[in-house]
């Protein structure tokens, strides 16, 4: 990682609009913290930190690490984030598929959680690991007689166990840690605000290392996320009052930097299109879903910007067809 790719992620860091995820398909953590929310921000060779009293964030160098920065059509608007990815070679962790105790956190962002004892939950993505810590005697003890099954087992008892304790959600891959403090909401509950985790055993069974709307190239692994703010909706996902230009003109920026190039050609070919006039069969679109996606995503921030265009109506007419999209994870969607 350059001195300036540093820097930059710094910068993102210090944002506390920025939210931040790490994990796999169906299994996310993410970490956000308010604007005047206490916080220890902390640089020191290339890493960046934050600890709140809700959770903790910690992003390290590598240098293989590589930015994608993409967008993807929602049900009603669009996402946008910035994939921290390492190739698929150097991006491996455990892969246990069994509850294992681990030991002490010794990489734990608060001094006085190192002592806690790491548990790995067993999900056996490639390149995330997903524990749980605890300092509770009792619930060490009762993980313990847990270990060695997968923990969505008939008669394991684990889930029963962590869901009664609500020991800190520590998810870890190559590329940092996001630790979570707050306790786990009911079944039924709704997330808390702030830090907090989704595991959904449904979406796991896929195998995914990241969902199949987020376009990134073969070969690499996304090993975290950060969402800047975006122009339409607010990071808990509710829609803004007013389009905030700025924040859309900044993330394009990021797409010019950090996004495919090819896809950048045909979302700029599909605005000025749309801007001079032309029908929409002037850009013809092979029968790729990233293209359909990016087409789509241009029109939409053109209705968002400039309701006024003559020929917008029919290139959305021409372009939102129903389709079947992807069941949305979390890291889709950060809330």
């Amino acid at each position: 990682m350059t001195s300036d790719l540093a820097e930059f992620l710094a910068e993102q860091a210090a944002d506390s609009e920025v939210v931040w995820s790490l994990g796999t398909f169906g299994a996310i953590a993410e970490f956000t913290r308010d604007a005047d929310e206490p916080v220890a921000l902390d640089r020191n060779d290339g890493t960046v930190s934050m600890v709140t009293a809700r959770g903790a964030l910690r992003v390290v160098r590598h240098p293989e690490l590589r930015l994608i920065a993409s967008e993807s059509p929602t049900t009603e608007s669009w996402t946008h984030r910035v994939a921290l990815c390492l190739p698929e070679t150097a991006c491996a962790m455990s892969g246990r598929n069994e509850l294992t105790e681990v030991g002490p956190d010794r990489e734990a962002l608060r001094e006085e959680d190192r002592a806690g004892v790491l548990f790995d939950l067993g999900l056996g993505a490639l390149h995330a690991d997903f524990y749980v810590r605890s300092s509770d005697a009792e619930v060490v003890a009762a993980l313990r007689g847990c270990a060695g099954k997968s923990v969505f087992s008939l008669g394991s008892g684990a889930m029963k166990v962590i869901l009664a304790a609500n020991p800190h959600r520590v998810f870890v891959s190559r590329l940092g840690r996001i630790e979570v403090y707050q306790p786990i909401p009911p079944a039924a509950g709704k997330s808390p605000s702030g830090p907090h985790t989704h595991v959904l055993p449904k979406l796991l069974a896929h195998g995914r290392t990241h969902s199949a709307n987020e376009p990134l190239p073969t070969g690499l692994i996304p090993c975290a996320h950060f969402y800047p703010p975006h122009p339409a909706r607010d990071r808990f996902g509710k829609p803004r009052l007013f389009f905030q230009a700025e924040n859309h003109a900044a993330f394009q920026v990021l797409l010019a930097r950090y996004g495919d190039p090819q896809r950048l050609v045909l979302k700029q070919r599909v605005i000025a299109s749309v801007k001079s006039g032309e029908d929409p069969a002037a850009i013809p679109i092979d029968n790729d879903r990233f293209a359909r996606a990016t087409v789509r995503v241009a029109l939409r921030q053109l209705r968002a910007t400039d309701q006024s265009l003559a020929t917008l109506a029919a290139w959305l007419s021409a372009h939102e067809r129903s389709e079947s999209p992807e069941l949305e994870e979390p890291a889709e969607a950060p809330h």
